[in-house]
């Protein structure tokens, strides 16, 4: 199964510091853990989580054996990284949190307090804005659009990245 997976720039698991065999010209060495959600195992996700994980550097990812799908991931007992997604570099993500800090702007006329928060979320990059955007959606007009706003962030992933 195909899914994707943010590192630091080192290539190390942004909660984990695991060191991952990264692809070179060919797809890294596998990796191999006992499966236990939030603590054990090789977590990723599909493109539908992407705005929730968003981080550095985004890799392909193959997991096979044992996998557990849950709301916001997958789990997979075995994976292993196969290309990095080069477009995602500091042009994307500025671009990102730009697009996602101008739909937050919209969402927050007429809500000041909310409109405040938007230049110091973008400040700290693309899952914060992405974040605030949604919140923003929601504060203003519900659950519905803060997925409506999620889903529009994935697109934008998408489109811009090719996947």
């Amino acid at each position: 199964m195909i899914a994707y997976k943010f590192l630091r720039t080192d290539g190390t698991g942004v909660f984990t510091r695991f060191p991952w065999p990264l692809p070179n010209g060919e797809p890294g060495a596998w990796v191999e853990a006992p499966i236990t959600a939030c603590h054990s195992g090789v977590h990723a996700c599909r493109v539908r989580d992407l705005p929730l994980w968003l981080g550095r550097e985004l890799y392909e990812i193959e997991l096979d054996g044992e996998i557990l799908e849950e709301r916001t991931k997958i789990v997979g007992s075995r994976g292993r990284l196969t290309r990095r997604i080069d477009g995602w570099d500091d042009n994307a993500r500025a671009a990102y949190t730009r697009a996602c800090a101008d739909r937050a702007h919209g969402y927050a006329a007429g809500m000041p307090d909310w409109d405040m928060a938007v230049e110091p979320a973008a400040a700290n990059g693309p899952a914060s804005m992405g974040f605030i955007a949604a919140r923003i959606a929601e504060a203003r007009d519900g659950l519905d659009a803060y997925h409506a706003e999620r889903d529009r962030q994935v697109a934008w992933l998408v489109e811009r990245l090719g996947l």
